[in-house]
């Protein structure tokens, strides 16, 4: 039987719709009219010729839905679309393309038909950040600190902006890749002093995207199909969306220094793909012993030293052999001997939502809406835990080789990039490392707990980026050393003086306005009237 397409359109474009439709292979029966139907649609397809207001817009969608329920909905934009794609993903449709082609109409269609969800967005508009309001938090008033602030994160962010369109677009040398590279990291640098001097950037601007990708860069749009709204289809989407992107190479724009980035690339694409693959045979085993709760979270735990021994075996090969001290040892047999294996990373978030989410496919908490695991925003969500999860994982794997590869040189060759070779490299990235430990463990992770902040590491684009989560960290908070939880009660203390020194400032400044205006500035002009008259009585007598 013919599956019925509820379609609305402009007439034009109604006409040209309906006649790709008909003319397609699917037998597809396309009606503009609700009278025209016989029984309820399978599809309802809204072509929008002009983008409304996204209130409108989001109202109409309720109402469609509402009318045609259960019936999904497909909702086509037009190209160039003013919408944020965070708001676009919140509204309540199976189907969102913006500008399709034929083909990739065609097939969204055969999806959605099928049970399936499919979002295809192009690179989302760039507002402006909107200017921080005088009735903002506490110490981040209209003021000197906020100019101050705002005019070193712009001038910021546009260099930022001209270094990574150097490195993704013009063709490069690797000196001036490695002068780029440096040159990002002290903006980075210069970005997060700014901010522990004046203060956390205010809400009203929204929280970046990317750490290593400032407000301002055009990313690739958003392309997701899910095929199957299941646990475990959504599992092989993600699979499937994290191979690619590891294969398509990983470059650092996360603004800090990585353990992963002294691997060669060869290296550094099996462990994440062993990574990968480990976790599927973990999630396929938690899937078969259906736990639940608390002992779902720690048959998790409870695997993670053996997924990562297994992950360093595949990516080194469990045959490989090289010289040391005159005599062939195996490579993985001795690299699973001398790593360390410490804890979990402390920044690793709680794996519970995302465990229940991709094992039993339980909705999931996403900006404090309860969305069912099959949305795209819950889709994605879920590739961030995912993707930060691997590269944290893969990076204290990269750390453990590096300190074994000081003390076997034969092993750098077959793992390091080619500049580790020479032992002053080697040792100096090992070095910037443990500095970059202490300091995040010292004063950024203090804060950022402080913040109720988290940064997570995404894939994205071919690159390796951060993205800021803003949850409640206050257990965390409490088991602060004393030491850093200096670092937080100066922060406290300073949001609790500043409203006091701007007053101060202020009441200083206006004192000081009405010495110069009302006594210098008349006192000069009492001089100068008494030299006016002087003169006058002078060329008088002249």
């Amino acid at each position: 039987m013919a599956a019925q397409l509820l379609l609305f359109a402009e007439p034009l474009l109604c006409d040209g719709l309906s006649q790709l439709l008909i003319s397609a292979d699917q037998d597809y029966q396309v009606v503009s009219q609700a009278d025209g139907l016989r029984g309820a649609p399978q599809l309802v397809i809204w072509h929008l010729g002009n983008a409304p207001d996204f209130d409108v817009l989001a109202r109409e969608v309720i109402l469609l839905q509402q009318r045609w329920q259960p019936t999904p909905l497909l909702l086509l934009l037009p190209e160039g679309q003013p919408h944020p794609t965070a708001n676009l993903l919140q509204l309540p449709v199976a189907g969102l393309l913006e500008a399709p082609t034929p083909a990739q109409l065609l097939e969204t269609i055969a999806t959605l038909l099928a049970g399936g969800r499919v979002v295809a967005l192009a690179n989302a508009p760039g507002g402006q950040p909107s200017e921080p309001s005088a009735s903002g938090s506490v110490g981040m008033q209209e003021g000197l600190g906020q100019r101050l602030l705002w005019s070193g994160i712009q001038q910021i962010d546009a260099e930022m902006v001209v270094c990574l369109r150097q490195l993704q677009t013009s063709p490069i040398t690797l000196l001036n890749q490695w002068i780029t590279e440096g040159r990002l990291r002290e903006l980075q640098a210069a970005r997060h002093c700014l901010t522990l001097l004046w203060g956390p950037i205010p809400l009203q601007a929204g929280p970046r995207s990317a750490l290593g990708r400032p407000r301002g860069i055009t990313q690739m749009g958003t392309q997701l199909s899910l095929p199957q709204p299941t646990a475990e289809g959504i599992w092989h989407t993600l699979r499937e969306r994290l191979g690619r992107a590891i294969e398509a190479g990983l470059a650092n724009q996360c603004g800090q220094l990585l353990a992963l980035e002294g691997l060669n690339p060869e290296r550094r694409s099996d462990l994440l793909q062993a990574l990968l693959a480990e976790c599927d045979r973990l999630r396929a085993l938690l899937v078969k012993e259906q736990l639940q709760g608390k002992a779902l979270q720690d048959r998790w735990n409870q695997r993670q030293l053996e997924l990562r021994q297994q992950a360093l075996r595949t990516t080194v090969s469990s045959y490989v052999q090289l010289p040391r001290d005159g005599e062939l040892q195996p490579v993985a047999d001795t690299l699973l001997k001398a790593c360390e294996w410490l804890g979990n990373d402390p920044e690793l978030p709680d794996p519970q939502p995302m465990l229940v989410a991709l094992v039993h496919g339980q909705p999931l908490l996403v900006d404090g809406v309860l969305a069912p695991v099959d949305e795209p925003r819950a889709v994605l969500h879920l590739e961030r835990l995912l993707s930060n999860w691997l590269v944290r994982t893969a990076e204290g794997i990269s750390s453990d080789v590096l300190a074994c590869c000081a003390d076997w040189p034969e092993l750098r060759r077959y793992l390091l990039t080619e500049d580790l070779l020479a032992t002053r490299n080697l040792e100096r990235l090992r070095n910037q490392l443990n500095a970059q430990q202490r300091w995040g463990s010292w004063v950024e992770r203090p804060i950022a707990l402080y913040e109720s902040r988290r940064s997570l590491f995404s894939l994205q684009d071919g690159a390796i980026a951060t993205t800021s989560l803003t949850e409640p960290r206050d257990g965390e908070l409490r088991q602060l050393s004393w030491s850093q939880q200096l670092v937080t009660l100066a922060l406290e203390t300073r949001d609790a003086l500043a409203p006091q020194l701007h007053s101060l400032l202020k009441g200083l400044g206006d004192l000081l306005v009405v010495l110069l205006t009302q006594v210098v500035g008349r006192s000069i002009g009492l001089v100068g009237r008494g030299i006016r008259q002087g003169l006058g009585r002078s060329l008088s007598r002249g």
